[in-house]
């Protein structure tokens, strides 16, 4: 009986909660409504699980999913919501008391629970229906519905001849607009509050999935009947994956990474000559990614030659070769993003670039999170809940960086028309971001005619993104801060008709 009533007591909060949604963000803008509907559904996670704030520090909880939801007040993006949600679930599986206490456990936990949300609400009504049913609740069965079937469908066709033989009727039925009534159905918002109430229910209610041992566990008694593992395999396995044939890779490894570190050293930064046909560029840039790839696997070389507690890990020597190669690994992603550097030193900043230089900073400090592993002698479950961490640390803060706004700023300030050198400045490529990109180009126009001029596409861009900011909905501190910047704008010129054409731009293939 109290699972029947948590559950209608569960359901109406839901159902408040998917009026909330529809009224906060169906066909309106996202803003700080985002923010404000995750404080109350970690309200209402908390109103349901009462109990689990009868700790030491009932505040801290609370407070920890308050600072994973500071980036939406920010900016409302893909990145800062997915961090959100994620703390939410966190959140819920705490206060439901099924959250475990290592971050590698934590992730899957959390791997598990997002798949499971479509079918939560689904599963948890079937067992509601058979809990009503125990308990003698009258539930609706098919059959009380379909015997009203004949009634109604008899009695719509004797209402349409009364209206062809009554006028009073008649006119009654033509008040009737059954297209408005139609109008009302809208599938799109019935699909969004499925989707609404799918999502909270799954906060309100967090279990993760069971699964049931697909493979047997093999019986004691039939253990003797195994055949004998061939010794000649052992042999070859030895041989082969053996602690002399890792030492001997380590050896031809580090020899071939150091052969390219001095690569490096001697074309990038040491001014030699590269053959002819190449440039710096080109070779800065055929080599940031596939290096990455190189340090990848070294790191899989790495963690599966020396498992703990394996022969090789205990090896000085062989710890000693593995110490220099992931140095060298590390010296590499350096180098790939010194590369990195270069290249858009001469054809400019994308998105793509800067993610690049995100993925390879963690590949270094992955890298060096090996060498603590094998040094402190810890776990792989370590090694993979400290890379956890620095990933989660790392995309928490990238949700109060504006990236769009540093590539203009950056594009804008090494254009060749602004610096000499570079490339010319890709002005669509820019004006894609949207108004966050107008403040750098006003500098760019401003150095150009030497007046603050505008194009009617930008002022329109301006006038449409400060109109929408108008509406409560889509506040956001960094939108705020953009606004303040647009009102401060001088009187705006607009350019002659007639305008030369921009040089052409060279490919970029990885926007």
């Amino acid at each position: 009986m109290t699972s029947f009533v948590s559950f209608c007591s569960r359901f109406g909060i839901a159902v408040l909660l998917v009026a909330l949604a529809d009224f906060l963000f169906y066909a309106q803008p996202a803003g700080i409504t985002v923010l404000l509907f995750a404080i109350v559904t970690a309200g209402a996670v908390v109103a349901v699980h009462p109990a689990a704030l009868n700790s030491p520090m009932p505040w801290l909880k609370p407070a920890c999913l308050l600072v994973a939801l500071l980036p939406l007040a920010e900016n409302v993006s893909a990145l800062s919501v997915s961090v959100a949600l994620v703390a939410m679930v966190v959140f819920a599986l705490s206060l439901a008391g099924r959250l475990q206490h290592r971050i590698a456990r934590i992730a899957g936990q959390i791997a598990l629970f997002l798949p499971a949300v479509p079918l939560r609400f689904i599963r948890d009504f079937i067992r509601w229906r058979k809990t009503a049913r125990r308990f003698g609740r009258r539930r609706i069965r098919f059959a009380s519905i379909a015997v009203w079937v004949m009634p109604l469908t008899l009695g719509a066709v004797f209402l349409t001849l009364f209206g062809a033989a009554n006028p009073v009727i008649d006119y009654w039925l033509s008040l009737i607009d059954l297209m408005k009534l139609l109008d009302l159905i809208q599938l799109a918002r019935i699909a969004f509050w499925l989707v609404v109430l799918a999502c909270v229910w799954a906060l309100l209610r967090p279990r993760l999935p069971r699964f049931r041992r697909l493979i047997p566990r093999p019986r004691q008694n039939l253990a003797g009947a195994q055949p004998a593992a061939k010794p000649e395999r052992h042999v070859v396995e030895d041989i082969v994956f053996g602690k002399g044939a890792i030492l001997r890779a380590l050896i031809v490894f580090n020899a071939l990474f150091a052969l390219q570190t001095g690569l490096d050293a001697a074309y990038l930064w040491g001014g030699v000559a590269l053959p002819d046909g190449m440039s710096y560029a080109a070779y800065a840039h055929r080599g940031a990614y596939p290096l990455i790839v190189t340090a990848l696997l070294a790191a899989g070389f790495v963690l599966a030659a020396l498992r703990p507690g394996s022969e090789t890990s205990s090896d000085p020597l062989i710890r000693r070769l593995v110490y220099a190669w992931v140095a060298q690994n590390i010296v590499l992603v350096i180098s790939s993003i010194l590369r990195l550097d270069l290249y858009i030193g001469v054809y400019a900043l994308t998105y793509w670039r800067i993610a690049a230089f995100v993925w390879m900073g963690l590949v270094a400090s992955g890298l060096a999170l090996i060498i603590a592993r094998i040094a402190l002698g810890k776990s792989n479950e370590w090694l993979f809940s400290a890379n956890l961490l620095t990933l989660s640390a790392t995309l928490y803060a990238c949700c109060f960086i504006n990236f769009a706004a540093m590539i203009a700023n950056f594009n804008v300030d090494h254009s060749l028309e602004m610096s000499g050198s570079g490339t010319p400045l890709d002005a669509e490529y820019l004006r894609s971001f949207g108004a966050v990109a107008l403040p750098a180009l006003d500098r760019y126009y401003m150095h150009q005619t030497g007046h603050l001029t505008t194009w009617v596409v930008d002022l329109q861009t301006a006038d449409d993104y400060v109109a929408e900011q108008k509406k409560w909905r889509a506040w956001s501190f960094r939108a705020w801060r953009l606004v303040q910047v647009l009102d401060k704008r001088g009187p705006l010129v607009l350019p002659p008709p007639q305008q030369p054409t921009q040089p052409s731009q060279p490919s970029v293939p990885d926007r």
